[in-house]
């Protein structure tokens, strides 16, 4: 009997030493060559290729605020529903809820405390229903980018199709919000090895979907420097891991607020940023929203002033600026 089967076999029986049962673990099934067998060269290869590079936290924020908070909504809807082409009435009416009922929400508490956000949105979901531009525009403060076209995953995609559904994003996106976009988030943060190449050529200023800081940065490309500026995610703080009511690691929307709050008591005490990633269709939902309104509460008691609320567009542009960025540098400049 292998080892592999014994441990298994023991686990249920006897306590079995953490050591035994780490070696008992299935291997991933693959046709990939594993790691172990790569030379450092490929390592490298396929490390560098898309990097950070060198931080562009600021030495301040503007008009003396010790921290900023970017607060973005990815307005997916009934695209998650419809990438894979099988949706179901019922995981249709289920994202139908954002735009029918989630997004004004968010919106209402937004305008209440006049707290500018970024939306990201597939333009297949502006789409079918174009009413949310107006509602999203009516403050003058919010900004929207580039999230997929039907919210694609980029991995599975061929480069030229990529390249196609990027560039009808911006340009669908562009006609119904009378403004191009300047961000990109991809979908699912499904970043594919040929999604930088695409951003650079489509000029894209910044970027928000990796996770190698919490502050922002500027991103390499195969070692070399691209002049976009990267404002990083991370699950921790995106609402729809933890907040699926049947997903496996749903949690309580206040021990969540919580967790956000305390993210954000770093970032003030380090002077850095905090990026918090939302759904309408998720958050918007009455219970979720609260996790919200605590957070807010919260990071208004540090006082006026004290906290630059800013779009994804704005942070971006202040970083480049106060770096001495310069503009984005096109592929093979």
């Amino acid at each position: 009997m292998s080892i592999r089967s014994s441990a298994l076999r023991m686990s249920c029986c006897i306590a079995v030493p953490g050591w035994l049962l780490a070696q008992a673990q299935p291997v991933p099934q693959t046709t990939a060559k594993p790691g172990w067998m790569w030379t450092m060269d490929s390592a490298r290869s396929v490390v560098n290729a898309v990097r950070a590079g060198r931080s562009l936290q600021p030495a301040k924020w503007p008009n003396g605020a010790r921290a900023a908070v970017l607060l973005s909504f990815d307005v997916d809807n009934e695209t998650v529903a419809l990438r894979f082409g099988e949706p179901t009435v019922g995981a249709l009416s289920q994202a139908e809820y954002g735009a029918r009922v989630g997004l004004e929400r968010i919106i209402t508490l937004l305008d209440r405390h006049k707290i500018p956000a970024t939306f990201f949105i597939p333009s297949v979901s502006l789409a079918l229903t174009p009413s949310m531009g107006d509602l999203i525009k009516r403050s003058g403060r919010n900004e929207i980018g580039v999230h997929g076209w039907i919210h694609e995953m980029n991995v599975t995609l061929p480069d030229s199709v990529e390249r196609r559904l990027v560039k009808k994003a911006i340009d669908e996106l562009t006609k119904m919000t009378g403004a191009r976009p300047v961000g990109y988030r991809a979908p699912s943060w499904n970043f594919s090895p040929n999604t930088l190449a695409i951003l650079r050529e489509s000029g894209f200023r910044y970027e928000s979907s990796l996770m190698s800081d919490d502050r922002a940065y500027e991103l390499l490309q195969n070692g070399q420097p691209t002049g976009i500026v990267e404002l990083p995610v991370q699950w921790i703080l995106d609402d729809a891991p933890l907040f699926d009511p049947v997903g496996a690691r749903y949690a309580s929307p206040r021990d969540i607020a919580q967790v956000w709050i305390d993210e954000f008591d770093k970032a003030y005490e380090e002077g850095t940023m905090l990026l918090l990633t939302m759904h309408p269709h998720i958050s918007g939902h009455r219970s979720r929203i609260v996790a919200f309104e605590l957070l807010i509460a919260h990071i208004e008691a540090k006082g006026a002033g004290k906290v630059w609320w800013a779009t994804h567009g704005d942070v971006a542009e202040y970083v480049r600026g106060e770096a001495k960025l310069g503009d984005p540098r096109p592929r093979g400049k």
